[in-house]
């Protein structure tokens, strides 16, 4: 009864870290990153805006902090100046690759809610960092439709990153090839999906992740037979693939 109790007590105390979204087993080792590495070097206008963004009822859409520490040093490692964010959120993800890119460096970011952006936009602009960004509210996929028809888009991104309709990544997949440049990367995030990419059919889970689940599956089976990529498919936060255009 002693180590039921035990257990039950350790799954009472999973993820209470807010936007915690890793894989890990235990919380106390994923604790043990975010307080050795993470929060020690996080800059101080990203933990402003993750205890921000904690605030807000859906908090658990926020990018985690080893992610975002993670996308920061990744867009630094391939010197990237101009990128594209599909999904913003309150900013988190989009404030670590402003604070990346050099000072002429630009993101289109593209969010179907303004209100949500713009609560950690006065943080952004305190950083110094807004005039990186050209924000549009509403989807993607027209703007995307419209940047592959003129032609002149095509191949011009260093990085790209998606969070958003999972629903919609492999529409995402088909359009942003054409406009990230060889040698560049997208990021599709969650692409574990809270680990039910692995769980049987009939297992219990939330109603949101039983209905993108599929699509997540699609995705990844569908990453992972593009020739015109090279993936990597890490556990970080609630699992990113890295797609390297190739051809």
């Amino acid at each position: 009864m002693a180590a039921n109790g035990e257990e039950q007590q350790t799954q009472a105390g999973r993820h209470q870290e807010v936007g915690h979204k890793s894989l890990l087993q235990s919380d106390a080792l994923y604790q043990y990153i975010l307080e050795t590495s993470v929060y020690p070097r996080e800059p101080e206008c990203m933990k402003e805006l993750r205890e921000l963004t904690a605030k807000h009822p859906w908090n658990i859409m926020t990018t985690s902090a080893d992610e975002g520490q993670f996308l920061n040093m990744l867009l630094k490692l391939i010197n990237a100046k101009n990128t594209m964010e599909i999904g913003v959120f309150t900013g988190y993800s989009l404030l670590a690759t402003a604070l990346a890119i050099p000072e002429d460096g630009k993101i289109l970011a593209m969010d179907i809610n303004r209100e949500n952006y713009e609560l950690g936009l006065p943080v952004i602009q305190k950083a110094g960092l807004e005039h990186k960004i050209e924000f549009k509210e509403g989807p993607a996929l027209p703007v995307l439709d419209q940047m592959i028809e003129d032609g002149k888009y095509h191949g011009t991104y260093d990085f790209i990153f998606v969070d958003a309709d999972k629903d919609n990544y492999i529409n995402y997949h088909k359009r942003l090839i054409e406009l990230v440049k060889v040698g560049g990367l997208i990021g599709y995030d969650n692409t574990l999906w809270n680990g039910s990419v692995v769980a049987p059919a009939d297992a219990p889970m939330r109603k949101y992740v039983r209905y993108y689940r599929d699509f997540v599956l699609e995705l990844n089976k569908a990453l992972a037979a593009d020739p015109r990529i090279e993936i990597c498919m890490l556990p970080v936060g609630d699992g990113i693939t890295l797609c390297r255009r190739i051809k």
